[in-house]
């Protein structure tokens, strides 16, 4: 009688097939260091924006007051372009290639 054997033994595939020891991890440090400049823009922004409300006179509440500093250049048009510039810094370090 003939003995069958397998033409792929234990033994071929252990030389074939060696394990990648380098890290398939997406990002590098070059994205982590975009991404916290895009975060710092965001939160630079939000702290420009703040401040006191319409109704608001030296830290107290007076509804006969009406307080222009909400319509500053800084409230209206910086703080949220460092916002949106922070956002577009985000999604620029998440789809950059390592």
């Amino acid at each position: 009688m003939s003995k069958k054997t397998n033409k792929f033994s234990a033994s071929d595939y252990g030389n074939e097939t060696e394990i990648s020891k380098e890290s398939n991890f997406y990002f590098g440090k070059e994205n982590f260091k975009w991404m916290l400049i895009g975060l710092a823009c965001i939160i630079v922004g939000f702290l420009l924006m703040m401040g006191p409300d319409a109704n608001t006179v030296d830290g107290k509440l007076d509804p006969n007051v009406w307080n222009d500093d909400i319509f500053s250049i800084r409230r209206i048009r910086i703080a949220p372009l460092l916002v949106v510039i922070g956002f577009a810094i985000e999604v620029y370090a998440i789809l950059k290639r390592k």
